[in-house]
């Protein structure tokens, strides 16, 4: 299978234009000139349009897509332009936090904290519905790692119909369920010795050599349909090493 780099060079409504060296000339690039009205989830819903054409015409071409963007919300747009070309995976969600807060659990109101729990329905629905998101059953999903959550979203997740993984080793043997597979990767999730410019860092976390296994692990499925990216900070100390450790283990995923 061909894969369709999109790269989505913002972090959340804020253009991360450190991204863009990372394009070849086949990706496709998801970079409007401008986003309208000055609402935060309007301006992110004009970036998640465009990358769902982008996810619906790739798979559609029999190609896979293959998402970079500087924050899981794009997430949302990717998942619904799968959708739309009749994909419906099991979503493997690699992360060093949940992502799985709504209103009533954040500390600090931070949507780049609520993608995963608006992927599922939960809470905020505006972007979703911008782009017709058709809400993933919470059985469908598989969390990995998410050793650094709130109080309120730990209740969540504990309480969620998803599959919780607290140790990432545990996707070297778990039995995975049929059908398409939808990695999404944000590369927090790492150890921050191996890949330390992340905005939110958190302790501890698996090493590279862990992630290499895991993504050939899954690699091996042949079932990795969709994959996603939520990337490193550019503009920070340490971005050469994570940029190299991160699209190291993206060649292993993509095999």
């Amino acid at each position: 299978m061909s894969d369709q780099m999109i790269l989505t060079p913002f972090f959340l409504d804020k253009p991360e234009p450190g991204l863009l060296p990372l394009a070849q000339s086949e990706w496709r690039i998801n970079q409007p000139d401008a986003l309208p009205g000055d609402d935060q989830q309007q301006q992110m819903a004009a970036l998640h349009q465009p990358l769902a054409d982008l996810a619906a015409t790739a798979a559609r071409q029999g190609k896979r897509p293959v998402s970079i963007a500087g924050d899981c919300c794009a997430t949302i747009g990717f998942l619904a332009g799968l959708q739309r070309a009749g994909v419906q995976p099991t979503l493997i969600w690699l992360d060093a936090h949940g992502d799985f807060n709504t209103w009533e659990t954040t500390p600090s109101g931070f949507l780049g904290g609520m993608p995963l729990a608006m992927l599922v329905g939960r809470g905020e629905q505006r972007m979703p519905a911008a782009v017709g998101l058709t809400s993933l059953p919470e059985n469908q999903v598989i969390l990995s790692d998410a050793r650094d959550l709130d109080p309120g979203e730990k209740i969540a997740v504990d309480s969620s119909a998803m599959t919780h993984w607290p140790d990432a080793a545990q996707l070297l043997d778990a039995p995975l369920p049929d059908g398409p597979l939808y990695v999404h990767f944000d590369v927090d999730i790492l150890n921050p010795a191996d890949a330390p410019a992340m905005n939110y860092l958190a302790a501890g976390g698996p090493r590279v050599s862990l992630m290499r296994r895991i993504f050939q692990r899954l690699a091996q499925t042949e079932r990795v349909t969709a994959v996603s990216l939520s990337a490193w900070n550019p503009e920070m100390e340490g971005a050469k090493e994570s940029k190299a450790a991160v699209m190291e283990l993206l060649t292993e995923l993509l095999r």
